[in-house]
């Protein structure tokens, strides 16, 4: 009996428990395609390479598991690349599956060949290999997967030429190989352990940062345990898909809120949450440099990456909190938690009563009220610089089941991709894209997918006309006529969405949003809700990473740490 090299890897994938791919046709991959069919493999096609990534990219974030995409030769894989470093950014776990020409036409100029992508995608990716031999297929692939899902995760890709996935190979010839899996993650020794339950039991002020360790693990039962037993207050990173549930009254809310409080945390847990930009950097705003700092992560590497800590952990996230939670019988911290936790609605002092603007609505009110009609069921999509700010501001006490945002490629346009990845894994829950004019233009094909595919994914536009943290950043930095290539038209994006066949409709006054929100989400289908709000308007968050304008010995650079002249 024999097999090809396509179905061969269909085949590893179904043994490793991929149920989904999420793909764009090409014929180099059509063995590959067929025989995920055969496999059982569910197939979700789309309309950009790119989008396809994003969407293994979203699965993943929001499963902890596997996400696998197949992109097709020379340009399929080029427009899938943006996807790859998306992925490799974040540390999450996605095999993509590609083809290129057959390996004896090297160097002929073949259709899509002359150009070595595997070498272009090594320094992105944990892995990337091209198989040579139809009998190797099923290793390698298994390598992959493996490659993909061990700690520190990443992106990893194998390259079946056209001329090996369509080969037949004897499957007597195919030698065993190893399984398509790998172990669950250890726990840190026990001295460890015992280490940061002392220095926890001696704070007096200490917080817990949840971050992106969430992605692969379920954090929300042990951090939750932790947090009540050991009276800690927790604050989440942009990159955290979940931490406590909104109403939580240890829930502290963005990290952004962190420095609103007035007295600084003298112990800081970095729960899976790792040092960067998300955390504040080396400024020293979000975690005060002379704080002792407890740090968990399933990378030894990322351990004081940026700065010393006290105790490094190393190992499953929730398996520390838990024993954690486990070492110690803990005492109340009661009034320190109170006033940590008492931030989470400070925007809505800063904007009290809200409406219209001479241009729009203003963004803080349309986030309130297009969060005001969430069920807890909802996972929410950020795609955009200001508008995912105002939605992470307007927050307070929402419950909803989990929220993916930007990472730290800072990657506009991949909010639709991460929404049908999440729709897909999750059938049952709501999934509701917030999203920037700017970021949405990216990927609006993609709304023919989510109809031909039947997802009920409402879509709801931040819609100033406008790339709104950039306009404002020059503006900021070069006086109010200082902008550059940083207008939009007014577009009408719900005609847009109904040219697609999708649910589609226009948002101008404050009263017509939650009733407009709630037509979609009962529209059955995917929706779009195109919103006009100012883009007057500046999100504080634009401000601070602007620096301070004002000091006279420093070199303004946006975004980064200011440089001294």
């Amino acid at each position: 009996m024999s097999v090809d090299g396509g179905r061969l890897a269909a085949r590893t994938l179904a043994e490793a428990g991929v149920e989904v791919v999420f793909a764009l046709h090409g014929g180099h991959l059509d063995t590959f395609l067929t025989g995920c069919k055969a496999e059982g493999i569910r197939l979700v096609d789309f309309r950009h390479e790119a989008a396809a990534v994003n969407a293994a990219d979203g699965y993943a974030r929001v499963t902890g598991r596997l996400g696998v995409a197949a992109v097709t030769s020379g340009p399929g894989l080029t427009n899938g690349l943006a996807g790859i470093t998306n992925a490799a950014a974040d540390g999450v776990p996605v095999l993509v599956i590609t083809s290129s020409p057959p390996i004896g036409e090297s160097e002929t100029r073949e259709l899509q060949g002359g150009l070595d992508l595997i070498a272009m995608l090594q320094p992105v990716t944990k892995w990337a290999h091209k198989a040579m031999a139809a009998e190797r297929v099923g290793d390698l692939v298994g390598m992959g997967v493996r490659r993909a899902l061990a700690a520190p995760h990443g992106p990893a890709v194998v390259d079946l030429p056209i001329d090996v996935a369509f080969t037949p190979v004897d499957e007597a010839r195919i030698p065993k190989s190893g399984a398509p899996s790998i172990p669950p993650l250890p726990s840190p020794p026990s001295a460890s352990i015992e280490a940061a339950a002392d220095l926890i039991k001696a704070a007096e002020r200490p917080v817990m940062i949840v971050g992106e360790a969430g992605l692969t693990e379920d954090l929300t039962p042990a951090l939750t345990r932790l947090a009540e037993q050991a009276s800690v207050p927790v604050f989440s990173s942009t990159l955290a898909l979940s931490g406590l549930p909104g109403p939580h009254p240890l829930n502290g809310g963005g990290l952004t809120f962190l420095p609103m409080i007035g007295e600084a945390p003298d112990l800081v847990i970095l729960a899976g949450a790792r040092q960067g930009m998300f955390t504040g950097g080396r400024n020293g705003t979000l975690i005060p440099p002379d704080a002792k700092i407890i740090q968990i992560d399933t990378d030894a590497a990322e351990i004081g990456r940026l700065y010393p800590v006290d105790v490094g952990l190393v190992g499953s996230v929730a398996q520390t909190l838990d024993a954690l939670a486990r070492s110690r019988n803990w005492e109340a911290r009661s009034e320190w938690c109170e006033k940590a936790v008492s931030m989470r609605g400070a925007a809505d002092a800063l904007y009290p009563d809200v409406r219209m603007e001479a241009d729009g609505l203003h963004p803080y009110r349309a986030a309130k009220e297009i969060l005001g009609t969430f069920s807890p069921d909802t996972i929410l999509v950020c795609d955009g610089g200001e508008s995912s700010a105002w939605i992470g501001w307007a927050m307070g006490a929402t419950e909803i089941w989990g929220s993916l945002n930007l990472g730290y490629q800072g990657h506009l346009g991949v909010g639709q991709g991460f929404s049908i990845g999440a729709q897909i894994a999750h059938p049952e829950k709501r999934v509701v894209q917030i999203a920037g004019d700017g970021a949405i233009g990216f990927h609006m094909a993609e709304w023919e997918t989510m109809v031909r595919h039947n997802l009920p994914i409402v879509t709801v536009i931040f819609n100033n006309a406008c790339w709104g943290m950039s306009i404002h950043g020059q503006k900021a930095v070069y006086g109010e006529k200082g902008d550059v290539i940083t207008q939009l038209a007014p577009t009408s994006y719900e005609q847009v969405a109904k040219g697609f066949g999708a649910h589609g409709e226009l948002v101008e006054t404050v009263e017509e949003i939650a009733p407009a929100v709630k037509r979609a989400l009962d529209a059955g289908g995917p929706a779009v809700v195109n919103v006009r709000t100012s883009a007057e308007i500046v999100h504080p968050v634009t401000t601070a990473l602007l620096g301070d304008l004002t000091a006279t010995d420093e070199i303004i650079v946006p975004y980064y740490q200011n440089l001294p002249k």
